[in-house]
């Protein structure tokens, strides 16, 4: 049976999502408690977007296989349903900076990675000294000059869409730079901080934090409003593109189709990523 775990983080500690040997990872802390709770060798968890080291996430996706006897057996004398049971279990193992949020059944044909149609950011910056908060400076980013939100907005909107994000990515031999970009937009939240909201279809690598850094430039008075639009048409990095500290960024949410269009979803984004990769 597939599992579907609902968990967060802070991303502080960790070097990032991916197992990596000799780090602390989101993944391997997560792998080594089911290994404990489940009471098996090495489990994989596949999972629906590699955060970068520094990235927190309160909404990240992943799915592991296992056999049904197993997680009945993990359960022992509990009298709460095996999935609850292994739920809490897992959480009494892990750190403070990991909790699992809830584990499920998976649907049929659910794909934690190819099954997610969208995945959303959220980029919070402090651009006031008296919006500085000690007790929130580990997810949000503290700015010296204050912002423009207006025209932050402005220089967002040329970006939304099906583009080419190369000036934006640190990039992969092979890989795509390709993207849907379904919403990019900032507002002030109640304590006056600038969130930045980013939502797409998949990310490459540091394009977040490369958009952010861009429309700060903007914000601030340093760029025109449509200096980010002629970085993207330029399709290759460039080097006046700050990529901002990791830790202002959060996974906030990922978005999946109806049950029964989850093994579709999957099927047209696998066959999409193998000819990416072929």
């Amino acid at each position: 049976m597939r599992l579907r775990i609902d968990c967060a983080y802070d991303g502080t500690d960790f070097s990032g999502w991916a197992a990596q040997p000799g780090l602390r990872t989101v993944q391997g802390t997560l792998e080594s408690a089911l290994a404990t709770a489940l009471r098996v060798p090495q489990p994989r968890v596949t999972v629906a977007g590699r955060t970068d080291a520094g990235v927190h996430a309160r909404g990240q996706v992943a799915h592991l296989d296992v056999e049904p006897g197993v997680l009945e057996a993990s359960a022992g004398r509990s009298a709460d349903p095996p999935l609850d049971a292994l739920a809490r279990r897992v959480d009494g193992i892990l750190p403070p900076d990991l909790r699992v949020r809830r584990v499920s059944e998976a649907p049929a044909g659910f794909d934690a990675r190819f099954s997610a149609v969208w995945r959303r950011y959220a980029y919070r910056i402090a651009d006031a000294q008296e919006l500085a908060d000690p007790l929130v400076r580990g997810h949000v980013l503290s700015w010296g000059r204050r912002l423009d939100v207006e025209a932050m907005n402005e220089a967002s909107a040329p970006l939304v869409g099906l583009r080419d994000f190369a000036s934006f990515c640190k990039q992969r031999e092979g890989a795509t730079t390709v993207r849907t970009l379904l919403d990019l937009d900032w507002r002030r939240d109640d304590a006056g901080l600038v969130v930045g909201a980013v939502r797409a279809d998949a990310f490459c690598h540091n394009m977040v934090r490369a958009l952010v850094g861009s429309l700060i430039a903007v914000g601030e008075g340093r760029q025109p409003t449509s200096w980010p639009a002629e970085v993207m048409a330029g399709r290759r990095r460039d080097q006046g593109v700050r990529v901002v500290h990791a830790h202002g960024l959060t996974l906030e949410e990922v978005g999946y189709p109806d049950d029964d269009e989850l093994a579709a979803q999957a099927d047209r984004a696998r066959a999409k990523r193998e000819a990416i990769d072929a």
